[in-house]
């Protein structure tokens, strides 16, 4: 069997025996300074807190709370320009209406704060007769207007349910007195029993005044407005990201928006009714000067958002689904651990400048890039540490790099020293400043790729003595090689009882094809008659599994000082190694591609229908080589089935009664059961091999 070779450094005896062991490299700490050990660990102890908590401090620390200056403020940056990014353009939602109380309306009422009620019955009124789903009211009635009586015998007449703003002095002291939590509460009092409920309109910004995520719902307030409006489960309090959104089209809007003048007059409300039936419909203020948010984008030159859209906004998030999860605190350690260490490690790295500074470049880029990863893929990125992963990989970097120089001369000097005793002084030291590598090289060319593997071949090695093991193998590996060598093939590697091979490199042939598809039928020939002829404690050596496959692949010397081997590396590899698992879904010996198949000028394959390989996403048509079938039977199965493929369902009892007449035959009954549950023109997904 192939074994991997080694190189001097391996057979090196150690006592001339100095190898680099756990115990040298401690002697070599114990020469660096205790006070440079410990400042050492202290930074990068500070880097991995750094790396967790930039975006918030666990506690608050001294003179600055809990957010850390410049850190926190560049996170939400960050935060904002990804969300921002990622922002999804959308056409005009059709599931919510806006009905807002605009400059216009206040001028034509003459009051500004309270907003006038009259014209809010009027409008509940006629809009309750158009058909809407379910009324929200961003508006916080905390204080008596003359007008009330008739707000009050509108509500208590409401078909449509209705949720109208609401607040108390726990959670909104400074704006809430407490006469206006006693109004409150008599006029909830007073509504009991009809349509109307109180809801929480409260949102929550950030020390920056933006806008970014749900607010928390502390106890004593009624449900959230966004809330109750999408008909979420009683309790629910998601604290993520809003999802804001932008119009598909500049000239139109997220929501469609009404001014409520509209619905207050009888004569033009009925006009809308398309408009408002079965939607959920919001009122508020939209005035420029108040109740106004920063959002992400406004941080980016966007305007800011009214708090009757961010509570639109919320609803069709909530209907959309669209909570993303946040990344968990062992997710966050993990993470910040690993930047650490990264950072740490790539200080030792002792390669030339250029190499250190593509790895830096592809690191730096990595952890730059996997917010936006994270966002992209349904993960809520409030929170999460990206400056916080630079910086800690920074100072990393930088507190290593001092305690690495400072053990640099010592690992020098241990380690001329130990090449000096396989190697000339002088050779070893050259070494040492410029190591020598062979030059690697490859090349793309189209290859058809086999692999094999024996069936419980695990299970049995363990049952058996190991030299018996040895020579079983070996007579296999044996026939097996001379099969894929006499059909003019190149071996890649042995792994185990597995044989990797291919056609086509080095040297390419215009029978590759034909060669391949003949060396795959010998090897299920040979494989059978080798376990008729060794069977052991009574039971067969075990079956063969082979599948072949033709694709571009990257052919030629790869590996590195110590050994150096002549391989094939790429996707047809990785499916030609999938198509001899998926033998044992499919009940088959052996599988052959579509795509090699077509290169072939050999007929004596029969169809095995469309499958999904494991770790691939685009189904592949297989087959499978029996020279020993009838060409008819053959010829009757490949039509039924392309009949099948294309939408005649008729064939598959014709296949059906085929498997009745051949009922031993696993792999073809396992072909009609695959088509049965697939349908015309679907793929049978594998699952891991």
């Amino acid at each position: 069997m192939d074994q991997p070779s080694r190189s001097w450094a391996a057979d090196a005896d150690p006592l001339d025996n100095e190898q680099p062991t756990v115990k040298t490299v401690l002697d070599d700490l114990r020469k660096v300074p205790l006070a440079r050990l410990l400042v050492t660990a202290f930074f990068i102890l500070w880097a991995i807190l750094f790396a967790r908590f930039s975006w918030e401090a666990p506690v608050d620390l001294p003179a600055i709370g809990k957010t850390i200056p410049i850190a926190t403020d560049a996170e939400r940056a960050l935060f904002d320009w990804r969300q921002s990014v990622r922002e999804p353009r959308v056409a005009e939602d059709p599931r919510i209406v806006l009905i807002p109380y605009t400059q216009d309306t206040l001028r034509a009422t003459a009051k500004r704060s309270p907003l006038d009620r009259a014209i809010l019955a009027r409008a509940l009124a006629n809009i309750d007769q158009l058909g809407a789903k379910a009324i929200g009211i961003d508006i916080l009635i905390d204080q008596p207007q003359a007008e009330d009586p008739q707000l009050v015998a509108t509500l208590k007449a409401m078909k449509t349910p209705v949720w109208i703003a609401y607040a108390n002095r726990l959670t909104a002291m400074d704006e809430i007195e407490q006469w206006q939590q006693k109004f409150m509460d008599d006029w909830f009092r007073n509504l009991a029993g009809t349509q109307v409920r109180p809801s929480s309109i409260r949102l929550e910004t950030d020390g920056d005044n933006v806008l970014r995520r749900w607010p928390d719902l502390p106890a004593g307030l009624p449900p959230f407005l966004p809330n109750v409006l999408a008909g979420a489960r009683p309790g629910f309090n998601y604290q993520g990201s809003v999802e804001f959104r932008a119009p598909l089209n500049a000239e139109r809007n997220v929501f469609s928006s009404f001014q409520i003048d509209l619905f207050a007059d009888p004569a033009t409300a009925p006009l809308f009714a398309d408009q408002l039936r079965g939607r959920t419909v919001i009122i508020g203020g939209e005035l420029p000067d108040r109740d106004q948010f920063e959002i992400p984008s406004s941080r980016l030159g966007g305007p800011t958002m009214s708090g009757l859209e961010v509570h639109a906004t919320m609803v069709a998030q909530l209907l959309d689904g669209r909570l993303p999860r946040t990344a968990g605190s062992m997710s966050l350690w993990s993470i910040a651990i690993l930047v650490v260490l990264c950072g740490a490690f790539t200080a030792m790295l002792d390669v030339r400048p250029w190499v250190v500074a593509l790895v830096i470049f592809g690191q730096l880029a990595f952890f730059g890039f996997a917010p936006f990863f994270f966002e992209w893929n349904g993960i809520d990125t409030y929170g999460l540490p990206a400056f916080g992963w630079l910086g800690g990989w920074v100072l990393a970097y930088a507190a290593t790099g001092a305690a690495v120089r400072a053990v640099g001369s010592e690992q020098r000097r241990y380690a001329q020293s130990a090449l000096g005793k396989y190697l000339p002084r002088d050779i070893a030291a050259q070494i040492l400043r410029d190591p020598k590598k062979l030059s690697l090289t490859g090349e793309m060319r189209p290859i058809y790729t086999l692999f094999t593997d024996i069936e419980g071949f695990t299970k049995l090695s363990h049952n058996l003595p190991p030299d018996r093991v040895a020579s079983l193998l070996n007579a296999y590996l044996d026939g097996m090689c001379d099969i894929v060598l006499d059909h003019g093939g190149t071996i890649d590697k042995f792994v185990g009882d597995a044989v990797v091979a291919f056609w086509g490199a080095p040297i390419a042939r215009p029978d590759d094809a034909d060669r391949a598809v003949d060396a795959l039928v010998d090897i299920v020939r040979f494989t059978d008659e080798f376990s008729d002829q060794h069977e052991v404690d009574g039971k067969r050596f075990g079956r063969t599994r082979a599948g072949l496959h033709y694709g571009d692949a990257v052919v030629g010397n790869f590996g590195g000082e110590g050994r150096l081997s002549y391989t094939a590396l790429g996707d047809a590899m990785n499916c030609g190694s999938r198509l001899e698992g998926a033998n044992k879904y499919l009940k088959s010996a052996a599988l052959v591609s579509d795509e090699a198949k077509t290169q072939s000028s050999r007929d004596f394959f029969r169809p095995m229908g469309r499958i999904v390989l494991s770790g691939r996403a685009t189904p592949i048509v297989v087959w499978e080589p029996v020279p020993g079938i009838d060409p008819a039977l053959r010829a009757d199965l490949e039509r039924l089935w392309l009949a099948f493929d294309g939408g005649d369902r008729s064939a598959l009892d014709e296949i059906e009664q085929i498997c009745l007449t051949h009922d031993k035959d696993a792999a073809l009954c396992a072909f009609a059961c695959r088509l049965r549950e697939a349908g015309p023109g679907g793929a049978t997904i594998l699952g891991e091999k």
